[in-house]
């Protein structure tokens, strides 16, 4: 039988080894098997239920056995009355997720095509339950203080609430071990302001504390000592019975933002002269005119972009880029983006590239790893055009959160944050304003949150002119 009919066969099987079953109302409910360790902690305070990721040893890596105990604890908390708000955090200051635990899969992906077949399974069962949390109608905030990579992105970045704090470290770096971004990045990079999410999906660049903030991939910015507070603080709120959801978030969002003391003095790093190349460079459709134009920027950050490209797996690179724009379109729900990106992460498998960048890079340590094709010359747009497409009857993966609210092409949460550019150039369209009244247009519609002004500002330098002292976006 071919992998991607074979769905979620290594986590889910028939019958009574299946920990996925179908309750009489028709839900599908996750039973966790029994795990002896405590990999993750669940704890219940007034209001609030928390979700500790326990294995500080490993950065908090999530494996199987942790997705099968979160599953159906969500699955639970979402039916309960008692439940308001819902927390993730990591155990140990280092980390919220450091990623999947892809030398364990790529171990699997060794032993052939049976191997190949469970680490998808869980992948599969991965984008469940991150999708899970992207359609989750509770409010659900992340703490993403640490490292929070891969695996750790797909279980914060779709949340309403994500707060970083100093050490929080955001990166998808899966080019570099001959893989994609995945748990929900064909969907979420490609919506950051311009070519930003292009440009951290094939590079794997890192962002570090606030510029989280400042890219659109934290919501709000906190010290990390406040952290208990905040978690005390939101476990005695209450709502009334007949609040609508976005009164709830408002009122979350208004109580994070009372522990916001201030930001770090330093210039927000994807902006200016850095932000106007990345757009400029990336926002091709074709990696050899991305690859050209870096070469034409002449610049010490192009030469190094440049080189870093070049280092990543060409297949990655190819296939990276593809959904970047495949994800782009409205027709590319929440649900498409997980679904088609389970198929992907199947072909991945049985690649010799994820086996030969984990091990290279993460368990041998040995360097460079040996790409199969070794350039991106090598590997054509019909290569990646037929990686990304579904097989004619492959079977779809089958989402936990189904019916209303469980699919959309916009995040219905936005406005947490900081105001993206399409935004600023939604107002600036529709209004004739002075540079002065439109931040303090965004800064009082954001009631004040910091950053909101510093942000505006770099919008307005880089998109627009000033025409008889009024503002006007330029092309």
């Amino acid at each position: 039988m071919p992998l991607r009919s074979k769905i979620l066969n290594s986590a889910f099987s028939h019958q009574s080894k299946n920990p996925m079953s179908v309750s009489s109302s028709g839900a599908s409910t996750v039973v966790p098997r029994d795990r002896p360790e405590d990999d993750v902690l669940f704890d219940s305070k007034l209001g609030v239920r928390t979700i500790e990721l326990n294995r500080p040893t490993k950065l908090n890596a999530l494996n199987e056995s942790m997705a099968l105990k979160i599953v159906p604890r969500l699955q639970e908390w979402d039916r309960s009355q008692l439940a308001n708000i819902i927390i993730l955090k990591g155990a140990g200051p280092k980390a919220l997720c450091a990623g999947g635990d892809v030398a364990k899969l790529a171990e699997l992906c060794r032993l052939g095509a049976e191997g190949e077949q469970k680490a998808a399974a869980y992948f599969g069962l991965e984008y469940q339950l991150d999708h899970l949390i992207a359609t989750y109608k509770k409010p659900y905030i992340a703490f993403m203080d640490g490292i929070t990579m891969g695996g750790g992105v797909g279980l914060s970045v779709h949340a309403p609430f994500r707060i970083a704090t100093e050490r929080t470290m955001f990166a998808m770096p899966e080019t570099l071990i001959g893989f994609f971004p995945d748990v929900g990045g064909s969907f979420f990079l490609p919506r950051l302001d311009g070519q930003i999410g292009t440009y951290l999906g094939l590079t794997g660049d890192r962002l570090v504390g606030v510029q989280t903030l400042y890219a659109g991939i934290a919501t709000h910015y906190i010290h990390s000592s406040s952290l208990p507070d905040v978690e005390q603080r939101l476990s005695e709120l209450t709502f009334d019975d007949d609040a609508t959801d976005k009164e709830k978030c408002n009122i979350v969002n208004s109580t994070i933002e009372e522990f916001v003391t201030g930001l770090p003095d330093e210039p927000i790093l994807l902006a200016g002269a850095r932000r106007e190349a990345i757009d400029r460079c990336f926002g091709f459709n074709k990696i050899e005119d991305i690859l050209a134009a870096l070469e034409a920027e002449k610049t010490d950050w192009a030469s190094s972009t440049l080189a870093t490209l070049r280092a990543r797996s060409p297949t990655s690179i190819r296939v990276t880029l593809r959904l970047m724009r495949l994800g782009l379109g409205f027709e590319w729900t929440i649900s498409e983006a997980f679904q088609r990106e389970y198929s992907v992460a199947s072909r991945f498998m049985s690649h010799p590239d994820f086996v030969a960048g984990v091990v290279a890079l993460l368990v041998d340590k040995v360097g460079k790893p040996k790409w199969t094709p070794a350039t991106i010359e090598e590997i054509t747009e019909q290569d990646a055009i037929d990686f990304v497409t579904p097989v004619p009857g492959e079977n779809r993966l089958q989402l936990l959160a189904r019916g209303e609210g469980t699919d959309y092409t916009q995040y219905p949460h936005a406005g947490m944050g900081l105001p993206t550019e399409v935004e600023v150039r939604s107002v600036v369209g529709a209004t004739k304003l002075v540079v002065r009244d439109l931040v303090r247009w965004f800064v009082d519609g954001r009631n004040g949150k910091l950053g909101v002004e510093e942000k505006v500002l770099d919008v307005v330098k880089r998109k627009t002119k000033t025409v008889e002292g009024f503002v006007e976006w330029v092309e």
